[in-house]
């Protein structure tokens, strides 16, 4: 009876039990079990019949393996402590899941009034939290790595500050120069896996806003607010009020002004180690800003260059409709050589060229945009394609002379199409053929044009041009290298793969035959891709735009527009609404997630309604592989994948254009 027993052992006991701590004391020779209800729950099903069995009993399946059994016994025989750090317990029972509960463990002699060792004491600390923290401390390290933009920034850091933290709102924000924009997450939204890929929509405050995100951003001073609701005074929403502690951390480079802000729902002192974590956590995202900020900087001027080296429309005919397509090779991150254009000539003629400069820097998209302007001052003077490829040839000469560079690499494909009569006078100075498309109501056929290549700009040769005749319902194809060649592989594969899936789609539409071209070869390339393509329609096309700013009516004014438009131009209802619905959710996509004015534009031939909304923002290219991340409401692209004929976008270099098509009825 505990009355009997030694008073050392009735206050070890005593101890044991009142503890909060998981504590057991291994009794005897025999080593009997006795514990608190802190070691029960970690014994799991192991308890209550534990109590009071030897230990060696009680965890007998594991009781032999190093670090458990022996370790008891050496304790008790020599009564030297024993401290095991991150461990894997043997008496985890069922919260040891996998083996994903870590304890750090103290073994230490009990002894009796005598100074008799009568014992073994064990305390068992959880640590699976501080290890947890630590693992997704890597995870986050490896997630920033994997970013480009402060888009991706954001996203990563917002995800982990609610998953891998115990806090209720996450806020990051930057200063752009023209004040700070500043994005936000908080625990309960409701958001899928699509939603997660979404680019973030950034809220914008002046510079003299005094919110503690902005005040840590300004003064590079970390605040940890442990009660007070202290975002009260500069709350948007109610998820602001309910902020009731708040630690705020800077993100501060030579270049960067930033901040990152985790706010609870109840009080909450922040712990050394809490605050030692989220200042880790905010290095991480301040290196990962700094280079997204320069990435976006490098970024930003390639596309400003590229966007000064192509048309900025191309012409508008009545029965020949034109689209191009412009791809950036390697990352996107630099300055191409292909380009495009396609411009009015005298008589009512029209001039399409499609080139190519070797290289990927600047010095390549000079020369192609000193090729492109010398090229229509030579069209426009003489349109004939020798003439113009001659004037040409003299151009790239005089620039290798003049710069001692004899590797000047510049192949341009010009041809001058008579409206009137569908006829095309085409040259080639070292270019793949172009691609038509002839059309037939049972199977239409794609083939090169038998075009010699002739030699390269800069090369005395002969480049003779060839007619074609373009006739109602067929498309002209023009391309860049980018699109057939891929690395290893043969180039008559790459030929034989665009002939193929230009023959196979169901509309001569350019802008649908733009979008196919560039997907038709498999793999990937480094290389730029380009295409022109020009459709010689089968009667006139109706068309019709609006632009819309950023604003929440704008996919209501979307809507209405579209729908009455339609119902005057007598479009069937089973069009109507189909097409009016795929509208508006592109409008929200491009309205939400580029945050710029959008413009909507329709076209209606004999055969299908095309519908397109473009922005000017830069959140990167939409692919097939991810319809289902656009949509602001996770339903994405897949519904215009089920709605419409076809689908695809036009990653240029002035932002992002998404369009569907949707065939219309016979009977119609």
């Amino acid at each position: 009876m505990p009355d009997s027993w030694d008073p050392a052992l009735r206050a070890v006991v005593e101890l044991i039990l009142d503890s909060p701590v998981p504590m057991a004391l291994a009794h005897g020779d025999d080593f009997v079990m006795i514990y608190n209800d802190a070691y029960a729950d970690l014994l799991g099903a192991k308890h209550p019949a534990a109590f009071g069995q030897p230990a060696a009993l009680v965890f007998a399946d594991v009781w032999d393996q190093p670090g458990v059994g022996d370790v008891v016994e050496r304790v008790y025989r020599t009564g030297e402590p024993f401290l095991e750090s991150e461990s894997v317990a043997p008496f985890a029972g069922d919260l040891d899941l996998l083996g994903r509960t870590a304890f750090t463990r103290g073994y230490s002699a009990v002894r009796d009034s005598h100074g008799t060792i009568i014992g073994m004491l064990s305390v068992a600390t959880e640590t699976s939290s501080i290890t947890h923290r630590l693992q997704t401390l890597s995870e986050l390290t490896a997630a920033l790595a994997g970013t480009l933009t402060l888009d991706d920034v954001a996203r990563v850091s917002l995800r982990y500050g609610l998953a891998s933290l115990d806090v209720d709102q996450v806020a990051l924000g930057i200063d752009d120069g023209g004040g700070w924009r500043v994005v936000r997450r908080v625990r309960g939204e409701l958001m899928d896996e699509a939603d997660e890929r979404l680019p973030p929509v950034w809220r914008r405050y002046p510079r003299d806003t005094t919110t503690p995100l902005v005040t840590v951003g300004g003064t590079g001073v970390p605040r940890f607010i442990a009660q007070g609701q202290p975002l009260a005074r500069y709350a948007v929403d109610r998820h602001d009020e309910r902020v009731e502690s708040l630690a705020a951390l800077p993100l501060r480079t030579a270049s960067l002004r930033g901040a990152i802000t985790f706010g609870c729902r109840e009080p909450h002192q922040w712990t050394p180690a809490e605050r030692a974590l989220l200042s880790a956590v905010a290095e991480l995202i301040t290196q990962a800003a700094e280079r997204a900020r320069r990435f976006e900087t490098q970024h930003g001027t390639a596309q400003l260059l590229q966007r000064s080296m192509l048309p900025e429309q191309l012409p508008d005919l009545p029965l020949f409709r034109l689209a191009a397509r412009y791809d950036p090779g390697v990352d996107g991150n630099s300055a191409g050589g292909d380009f495009y254009d396609a411009f009015r000539l005298p008589g009512d003629r029209l001039a399409v060229v499609l080139g190519d400069v070797a290289g990927h820097d600047v010095r390549a998209a000079a020369l192609m945009g000193q090729v492109r302007a010398a090229l229509r001052g030579l069209a426009l003077a003489e349109p004939e394609p020798a003439a113009v490829l001659h004037g040409l040839d003299r151009l790239v000469q005089s620039l290798g002379a003049e710069s001692r560079n004899e590797e000047l690499f510049v192949t341009v494909l010009y041809g001058v199409l008579e409206p009137a009569t569908g006829q095309l006078d085409i040259a080639s100075a070292g270019h793949p053929a172009p691609l038509v498309r002839r059309w037939s109501a049972e199977c239409p056929q794609a083939h090169f044009v038998e075009l010699a290549p002739g030699v390269p700009l800069g090369l005395t040769g002969d480049r003779r041009p060839i007619r074609v005749e373009l006739r109602p319902g067929d498309t002209l194809l023009l391309f860049s290298d980018g699109v057939v060649e891929r690395r290893g592989q043969d180039l008559g594969v790459g030929l034989a793969s665009l002939a193929a899936a230009i023959a196979a789609t169901a509309t001569s539409d350019p802008r649908n035959l733009c979008a196919v071209a560039s997907a038709a070869v498999a793999g990937t390339t480094d290389d730029d891709v380009a295409v022109l393509a020009v459709e010689h329609a089968t009667a006139p096309s109706r068309s019709a735009g609006l632009l819309v700013p950023a604003e929440p009516i704008a996919p209501s004014r979307v809507r209405h527009w579209l729908a009455e438009q339609l119902a005057q131009w007598r479009v069937p209802e089973s069009v109507i609404g189909p097409a009016v619905l795929c509208a508006s959710e592109l409008t929200t996509n491009a309205l939400l997630h580029a945050g710029t004015e959008a413009r909507v534009e329709i076209d209606l031939s004999q055969e299908r309604l095309l519908v397109s909304v473009a922005d000017s923002g830069t959140r990167g290219t939409v692919s097939r592989a991810r319809t289902d991340t656009l949509s602001s409401r996770g339903r994405g692209l897949g519904l215009i994948e089920q709605l419409s004929d076809a689908w695809g976008t036009d990653p240029s270099v002035r932002g992002s254009t998404v369009w569907f098509e949707i065939m219309l009825p016979t009977e119609a």
